[in-house]
C-alpha cells in the first residue's frame, strides 16, 4: 500500500479543478488531483461546438498557472460587445448598448477559447509540475477530521493508495458528493428554461464583436470564434459560438430539428448582420437552474466552482466565477504555507470564504435580476428596458463600470486576477 502526504487534494479535474491544481503546483504546493473519469486525450476530435468566454482576469490566472501559453491555437479576442432587446423574427431594437474595449484600455474584454483547446493546455501543463500528482480515472473514500483528511483510492490502477492531505477541495460540479457528505444544504431555482450551446459558420466577419440579444423567452448570445479558414467552406469562412436560452418545450423542439431548420431558427434570433449561416459541431443542452450552497467550507473542505454556486448564463460568467474561486483559494493556501500556517485550518478556510463569497453572491443576484427583467414580453417593461439600454449607452461612467465588470475587474483588484502572478515557492 502506497501512502502520499500532500497539502491539497482536489476531487474533480474539470477546468476549475485542474486549473486550481496547476496553480498550486506552479507555486510549489504539493497537490494531488483525482477524477472518476480519465482525462480526455491530448489530441481531441474535431471541433464539437463548445467554447468558453474567458474574462481578462481569468486569462491572468491561467497565465500565472502556466496554462495560457500552452493553448494550441491563438484564441479569439472579444473587443466589442453589443447589447440589444428584440423578438425572434424581428429586427433588434435600434436602441443598443455598445461597448468597445479600446475605451477601457489596451486589453480586450476577454477571449473565446474552444473547450478542446483548454483541455489540451491543461493536459500539457499538469505533467510538468513536480509537486503535482494526477489520478484519473480514480475514485476515493474520504474521511475528514479536525486533524487532517484521509482519502483512500477505491478504483483505478492505483486502488488502495492512501492520500493524507491538509485540505480537500470539492470541484466535482453541481451534484458534488463531497458537499453532500459534509451536509451542506443548497438552494435551487429552476428558470424553466433550457440552455442550448453550439456554434455556426457564417459568411461575414464578426470583427471580434459579441452580441447579447435579450428575447422574451431568454437571452441569445453570439460569441466570436477564431478564424477565418478553420471551419470549412469558402462561402462560410468565419465562425461564432451561440448560447441560447429558451422555454423547455420550445428548446426540445428546436434540438430535434435538422441543421437546416435549426439554422433558420438561429437566424431568426441573430439577424442578418453575419450573412448566411450554417450550424457546425454538436449541439449541447442543459436545464437552467441557479444553485447556492449555504456555505463554501467545512472541516478541511473547500467548495469551488459549480459545487458552490451555479448561475444563469445570461452574463456568460459561470466559468469565470469558478476561476475567481480558484484565485481566492490558491492565494489563501499559498499565503498560509508561506507563513507556516496550516492551509486547511478553519482560519484559512474562513479567509477563502470571505474572499470568494461576496463575488459569487453579487453575480448570482445580478444574473437572476437580469433574467427577470429581460425574460418577458410585457409591452411597457419592454419599452422601459429598451430606453434603459439606450440611457446606459449615454452614461460614460456607468457604462465603464459595466464594461469593467465584464472583464472581471473591480475596485481594489489584485493578486492573481490583477496580474501580479504567483508568489515564489515556499521554502
Amino acid at each position: 500500500m502506497t501512502e502520499i502526504e500532500t497539502t491539497a487534494c482536489i476531487v474533480g479535474a474539470g477546468p476549475v479543478g485542474a486549473t486550481l491544481a496547476a496553480t498550486l503546483g506552479a507555486a510549489g504546493i504539493p497537490t494531488v488531483v483525482l477524477d472518476r473519469a480519465p482525462l480526455p486525450p491530448m489530441e481531441l476530435p474535431d471541433f464539437d461546438g463548445r467554447a468558453y468566454a474567458i474574462a481578462l482576469t481569468s486569462q491572468r490566472l491561467l497565465a500565472a498557472a502556466g496554462i495560457w501559453d500552452r493553448l494550441p491555437d491563438l484564441p479569439q479576442a472579444i473587443r466589442r460587445i453589443r447589447v440589444a432587446d428584440g423578438r425572434p423574427g424581428h429586427p433588434p431594437s435600434p436602441l443598443t448598448l455598445d461597448f468597445d474595449s479600446a475605451e477601457i484600455g489596451e486589453n480586450p474584454f476577454g477571449w473565446m477559447v474552444e473547450a478542446r483547446a483548454l483541455r489540451v493546455a491543461l493536459n500539457a501543463r499538469l505533467p510538468h509540475l513536480p509537486n503535482l500528482r494526477v489520478f484519473a480515472p480514480a475514485e476515493a473514500s474520504v474521511v475528514r477530521t479536525p486533524e487532517g483528511a484521509t482519502l483512500r483510492l477505491t478504483s483505478g490502477a492505483e486502488a488502495g493508495t492512501v492520500i493524507r492531505a491538509r485540505l480537500v477541495v470539492a470541484a466535482e460540479g453541481r451534484e458534488s458528493g463531497l458537499r453532500r457528505q459534509a451536509g451542506i444544504a443548497v438552494s435551487r431555482h429552476d428558470y424553466g428554461q433550457t440552455g442550448m450551446v453550439g456554434a455556426f459558420a457564417h459568411a461575414r466577419p464578426h470583427n471580434g464583436t459579441a452580441l447579447e440579444m435579450f428575447l422574451p423567452n431568454g437571452p441569445f448570445a453570439q460569441l466570436p470564434l477564431a478564424g477565418p479558414g478553420g471551419f470549412g467552406s469558402a462561402d462560410l469562412p468565419h465562425a461564432s459560438a451561440f448560447v441560447w436560452s429558451d422555454r423547455r418545450d420550445l428548446a426540445a423542439r428546436f434540438l430535434a430539428m435538422d441543421d437546416d431548420a435549426f439554422g433558420r431558427e438561429l437566424a431568426r434570433r441573430l439577424g442578418d448582420h453575419l450573412g448566411k449561416i450554417r450550424p457546425i459541431g454538436r449541439r449541447w443542452s442543459y436545464p437552467l437552474t441557479a444553485l447556492w450552497a449555504q456555505r463554501q467550507t467545512d472541516t478541511r473542505l473547500a467548495l469551488v466552482g459549480d459545487a458552490a454556486h451555479g448561475i444563469h448564463p445570461i452574463a456568460g460568467q459561470g466559468l469565470n466565477l469558478g476561476f475567481r474561486d480558484v484565485a481566492a483559494l490558491a492565494e489563501a493556501v499559498i499565503e498560509a504555507v508561506a507563513s507556516g500556517e496550516d492551509p486547511g485550518s478553519q482560519a484559512v478556510l474562513r479567509r477563502y470564504e470571505n474572499r470568494a463569497r461576496p463575488d459569487a453572491a453579487l453575480m448570482l443576484g445580478a444574473t437572476h435580476a437580469l433574467e427577470k427583467l429581460f425574460g418577458n414580453d410585457f409591452g411597457p417593461i419592454r419599452l422601459a428596458r429598451r430606453l434603459g439600454i439606450a440611457a446606459v449607452d449615454r452614461m460614460p461612467r456607468l457604462k465603464r463600470a459595466f464594461a469593467e465588470r465584464a472583464m472581471g475587474m473591480g475596485p481594489g483588484l489584485g493578486g492573481l486576477l490583477g496580474g501580479q502572478g504567483l508568489m515564489a515557492p515556499p521554502g
